[in-house]
């Protein structure tokens, strides 16, 4: 059933794990607990009062935006352009966030994220996602521009699974969205396939009360009928499967990402997301600061990790030292809401919300300049 509180799980869990993982991103496991103590990072190490997000956040946020332009412009203009196409849009909108400094000088301006000045803080974006958006995103599942299988292309999918809970479009429509939203920039097939099983595992969450380790079993079925002929499917489950033995085993935790790889490419990503949320489905504490304390890519493990669990959890579930302090918690709420509620006006119909208006139509949300 569809639940706001599963929808602000998702994205505030999420960019809690990121907020968590950034701090020691380029961290080895050795150097994070001389630094945190025996039990790493578990709250967050705060700048100026924040915790700060990285790209991955931003760049979900801009997914999510892509969605609901796509929705809103179909309504109230009539336009027919793809999900895809927005969504390329919106990661175009981030780019200029990360290469110009705010205001940005743009003359047609697309998405009100763009009037949301801590957006523009560049946080170690990914090489693949800025030179593929540089040059245009323009890369399909069918002609790849690339064969990176980073994982920034499933850092920033989870959107995708949660806008399409309880709606007329099937699940395996939604999975394959995904996979050609992070088929824009990363070619290699375990690029996107992680990509599709996460909005798979975070649409089920979102839509029916089911365990996490069901959810990734349904996931894997499905990816193996998504993706009969690719190369990688078998390799990509035997990684997932391996996740799941290792959460139902005794082996330590480090020791078992370690065996799942550091997260820098999407199937590790995934594989040490799912490993955390299913040993740890209700100790939402635990789960992410595992996710986290890993000589490895902690904020897009940790971000995964937070939009599975978050989902599953619900935001009412998570710790509040989680909530107090992150960055841009208001806009990633008003996000996760503005997915929740969808576009309620039509071209000729007597709703109007001004709001959503200033948001999706005229981009000119919070202010006007």
């Amino acid at each position: 059933m569809r639940s706001i509180d599963k929808f602000r799980g998702c994205l505030v869990a999420g960019a809690a794990g990121d907020a968590l993982g950034y701090r020691v991103e380029f961290m080895t496991a050795n150097s994070i607990f001389k630094e945190f103590g025996e039990q790493g990072i578990t709250e967050y190490s705060l700048t100026n009062g924040t915790a700060q997000i990285s790209d991955d956040t931003q760049m979900t946020l801009f997914t999510a935006n892509g969605l609901l332009l796509c929705t809103t412009r179909a309504m109230m203009k009539g336009l027919r352009l793809s999900y895809i196409d927005y969504i390329r849009d919106m990661y175009k909108a981030w780019y200029r966030t990360q290469e110009g400094g705010f205001p940005t000088k743009n003359e047609y301006r697309k998405s009100w994220l763009l009037n949301v000045p801590g957006l523009y803080d560049r946080r170690a974006p990914g090489g693949t996602c800025m030179s593929a958006i540089a040059g245009g995103a323009d890369g399909t599942i069918d002609k790849p521009i690339n064969d990176s299988k980073g994982c920034g292309g499933v850092m920033r999918v989870a959107p995708i699974g949660l806008y399409f809970t309880d709606t007329t479009m099937d699940i395996t429509q939604s999975d394959m969205l995904a996979a050609d939203a992070a088929a824009l920039t990363h070619g290699h097939e375990l690029g996107y396939i992680p990509a599709a099983a996460l909005s798979h595992i975070v649409r089920l969450l979102s839509e029916s009360d089911i365990t996490v380790e069901a959810a990734v079993n349904d996931a894997l079925n499905t990816m193996r009928e998504l993706f009969p002929a690719t190369k990688n499917t078998d390799y990509f489950s035997e990684i997932m499967s391996g996740a799941l033995s290792l959460a139902k085993s005794t082996t330590p935790d480090l020791e078992a990402i370690r065996q799942l790889g550091e997260g820098w490419v999407a199937e590790e990503t995934l594989a040490i997301a799912v490993f955390c949320a299913v040993r740890y489905q209700d100790d939402f504490e635990k789960a992410i600061a595992a996710a986290v304390n890993h000589s490895g890519d902690s904020d897009s493990t940790g971000a995964v990790l937070g939009n599975i669990l978050g989902t599953y959890t619900g935001f009412e579930a998570i710790p509040e030292k989680f909530k107090q302090g992150l960055e841009l918690y208001d806009t990633i709420l008003e996000i996760a809401d503005d997915l929740y509620n969808d576009c309620k006006m039509s071209e000729f119909g007597k709703v109007f919300d001004p709001v959503w208006d200033r948001k999706y139509i005229r981009a000119i949300y919070p202010f006007i300049r």
